[in-house]
């Protein structure tokens, strides 16, 4: 055996050990985060007000933008579209069943720069904030395919609870 075949071999078998590890720390990823479920399925009679043509980037804990939840359906990167409908929000991903965020979950819409995986000019993700359940929020984050991100901003902010009290009663 050359001294060529035997640094090819161990090449091959660094590239093997790193592809293992990157494999289980996946894994440890969805089981610690199994416990967060996404809800699935639009409600019947949900108006679609909008609309429009997305890039889902990930899902991340509050705040914390660097730190991927292996959430299903909102695992992986994906093509797909989003629909503001008078109850929430509908995510339908290529090749996944339909995430709803009924507007009792949403917490707050903003842009972002960074998520995991991402980096784009300032404030080309959309970033959204839910509730998964009572105690946990989590973000997920969008870039628009097409058009200003403020708009679609703009009328996902009417569908949180908290901006139809904002108004001063009489």
């Amino acid at each position: 055996m050359s001294a060529r075949d035997i640094a090819i071999a161990i090449t091959i078998a660094v590239a093997l050990l790193v592809l293992l590890t990157m494999l289980l720390a996946w894994r440890r990823r969805q089981r610690r985060d199994s416990d967060i479920v996404a809800p699935l399925g639009v409600p019947e009679h949900a108006e679609v007000a909008s609309r429009h043509e997305v890039l889902y980037v990930s899902t991340t804990k509050h705040d914390q933008p660097l730190e991927r939840l292996a959430i299903s359906p909102l695992a992986y990167r994906a093509r797909g579209e989003l629909a503001i409908t008078d109850r929430g929000v509908a995510l339908c991903l290529d090749g996944a069943p339909t995430v709803f965020l009924a507007s009792s979950r949403l917490v707050d819409i903003d842009r972002a720069t960074v998520t995991i995986d991402r980096v784009v000019e300032p404030g080309g993700l959309v970033r959204i904030d839910w509730r998964a359940d009572d105690d946990t929020v989590v973000d997920s984050y969008l870039r628009l395919a097409t058009g200003d991100p403020q708009n679609l901003i703009s009328d996902l902010r009417r569908l949180i609870p908290a901006a139809h009290d904002t108004g001063a009663t009489e």
